[in-house]
């Protein structure tokens, strides 16, 4: 059965942007781990690398040479309409959504069809809210976002980390960042976009708090203290303005577990004070860059979406998130890690998601939702299943 109530939907699960790069990851992780229970199609606007994408994925596993294909063009509502129709859960990972991804979820919200992507674009995320939330709770959809490392290591992370923690008091969390990876071009494109457009941004999350209810009666909030040396032990720190620690706060509202009294940091932890340096006027030098047209061009050709590294580089790549949680007099430490973050855990992520949403008991909701409202303990067992670490370190 289907969010909106039928049980006539063609597939499970519709992928799209499986032509790209994290795409085509998305697309063999769900080839090797989908099963034959569930009924999934790839979407694309160009039909013949749509057929060379299945034909990579039929070279490890026979059956797939019948795989679906459906027409989608982000520039074409009726194909994307037809594609929400026909499917359960849409996925996508065509970027950057501000520019792409709105017409989809309209689609969605429209059809009554789950929607999940991997933005990490704040405005996007909160100009979807104000456009289609209400929509999507009257049909039925779950609207996700950030399914990928952004944002499902932190959203998971201080879930899981909340539940080894008392219930009913005040509660506190940090999240500490390390990484050894090469980000993706979608990734590049995105985050120049929106440092491009700061009012845009602020502008977008004011127009949703306008209109997104408060919870009664309990306190919800981003930690803004800050943390210079780590709580790890060596190290130093810098807060992360990204769309984690938005995405973690409104899980915090949606759910009272998190306690009355909630708070959540979010931080970039390294080795050397010289290296926080460095990153610090390294994120300030692409604001910069980013506001004039020359020096943006400049900075998104460094990197196009759809290009990724080697699997050699891939491989060596790594991310552990530490969480610190303290409440009722206790505290523990967890831990979130796993292998490379911006394509090959970043597939698992979005596609396991796919799956959990199509097969798991999952808890009933929609409107747009983060992956620990829509998800919970579905996920976390998933995700461990699939390699991620997910586990106490001290309490």
């Amino acid at each position: 059965m289907t969010a909106d109530g039928s049980t006539d939907r063609t597939y499970d699960i519709v992928l799209f942007g499986a032509t790209g790069f994290t795409g085509g990851l998305t697309a063999e992780y769900l080839a090797a781990h989908a099963g034959p229970a569930t009924r999934w199609a790839l979407a694309g606007r160009n039909p013949a690398k749509l057929e060379a994408v299945r034909d990579r994925l039929a070279a490890t596993d026979p059956v797939l040479k019948d795989l679906p294909l459906l027409h989608a063009d982000s520039t074409d509502a009726a194909s994307l309409e037809a594609v929400a129709r026909a499917a359960r859960i849409v996925v996508t990972t065509v970027g950057p959504y501000e520019v792409y991804g709105e017409p989809l979820v309209a689609a969605c919200a429209k059809a009554g069809t789950d929607y999940l992507d991997l933005t990490g674009e704040p405005a996007f995320v909160d100009r979807m809210y104000v456009r289609y939330h209400e929509e999507a709770r009257r049909t039925g959809a779950r609207i996700v976002h950030a399914c990928g490392f952004d944002s499902i290591p932190y959203d998971m992370g201080v879930y899981y980390t909340v539940s080894h923690l008392p219930e009913g008091v005040p509660l506190h969390v940090e999240g500490f960042v390390r990484a050894d990876a090469q980000f993706s071009g979608g990734t590049l494109h995105s985050a120049v976009g929106a440092f491009a457009d700061v009012p845009g941004m602020l502008r977008a999350e004011r127009e949703r708090r306008r209109v997104e209810p408060r919870p009664q009666g309990r306190r919800i909030r981003i930690s803004t203290r800050p943390v210079p040396r780590t709580r790890l032990g060596r190290g130093w720190t810098l807060p992360m303005t990204t769309l984690d620690p938005r995405v973690v706060t409104r899980s915090a509202a949606a759910l009272d577990r998190y306690g009355p009294d909630f708070s959540y940091g979010q931080y970039i932890a390294v080795r050397h004070l010289a290296t926080a340096v460095g990153l610090a006027g390294g994120l300030g030098a692409v604001v910069g860059l980013a506001q004039l047209p020359p020096t943006r061009s400049l900075l998104l050709r460094a990197a196009r979406p759809g290009e990724g590294p080697s699997p050699e580089r891939r491989a060596r790549s790594w991310f552990t998130v530490t969480f610190v949680g303290e409440g009722g007099g206790e505290r523990v430490v967890t831990e979130v890690a796993g292998g490379d973050p911006g394509y090959d855990e970043t597939a698992k992520m979005l596609a396991e998601s796919a799956l959990c949403l199509a097969h798991d008991d999952v808890p009933a909701t929609s409107g747009q939702v983060t992956t620990a409202v829509a998800m919970g303990d579905a996920l976390v067992r998933r995700l461990r299943r699939a390699g991620l670490t997910l586990r106490v370190l001290d309490s």
